[in-house]
């Protein structure tokens, strides 16, 4: 199986997000921001960083990038798509994703292990786990609170949209303590922290972050 993993002028986590797919068995391909192929590859990674230096939005000039373009006609045709901190805003710039991803509420830059637990494990990047499962990744984000119209929010929680949820502490103020969302058909996956961080003892305050891309390869 053959995993892209985008790079944006400004990204900062490709190499560990190709690490994660490659710890998982699958082969990693990197894709560049300025074209527009995806080179047949089974499903998509976007990953962290500060695409285009954040200016204007974060994730806002990356989700109008060729190959973003690519990426949202694989998801339409049910490509599965992750998108990891500036990923997930890039994801929800772009439209693949529902809401918003704004300034942290006291206006710090957040970096600490995380709790998550994961409210929907029917999704092509979540059903190596269980339902309620409680996993440990790091995150680190100026940017990364989440939020919503409230009818919006409303359909999210309503459709069990909510992929992971901040316990133990929220880090910057998300909404409901929403950490992460799905798509309707829960092929796109977007989350603030950081799974491919989390994918080795030695670096990492777990091996419970492998568990996407493990089962991503499962779903394709």
């Amino acid at each position: 199986m053959r995993i892209g993993v985008i790079t944006f002028p400004g990204t900062l986590d490709d190499v560990d997000a190709a690490r994660a797919v490659r710890y998982a068995g699958a082969e990693a391909v990197s894709l560049w921001h300025g074209d527009h192929d995806l080179q047949g590859v089974d499903a998509v990674v976007v990953p962290g960083g500060f695409s285009y230096g954040d200016y204007l939005r974060a994730g806002a000039i990356a989700s109008l990038a060729p190959i973003m373009r690519e990426v949202v006609d694989g998801a339409a045709k049910g490509l599965p798509v992750l998108g990891i901190c500036n990923g997930f805003q890039i994801l929800c710039e772009a439209d693949l994703l529902p809401g918003a991803l704004t300034r942290n509420e006291k206006l710090h830059f957040v970096c600490r292990d995380q709790a998550l637990r994961v409210e929907n494990a029917d999704t092509a990047w979540t059903s190596g786990y269980g339902a309620g499962e409680e996993i440990v990744v790091p995150v680190k984000n100026a940017e990364g609170r989440f939020v919503a119209a409230p009818e919006t929010l409303a359909e999210i929680e309503g459709e069990g949209r909510v992929a992971f949820r901040y316990v133990g502490g929220n880090p910057n103020g998300s909404t409901n303590d929403i950490a992460g969302v799905t798509s309707a058909n829960g092929r796109v996956v977007g989350l603030m922290p950081h799974p491919e961080h989390a994918i080795d003892l030695l670096t990492g305050p777990s091996v419970q972050g492998l568990g996407l891309f493990t089962s991503v390869l499962a779903a394709v």
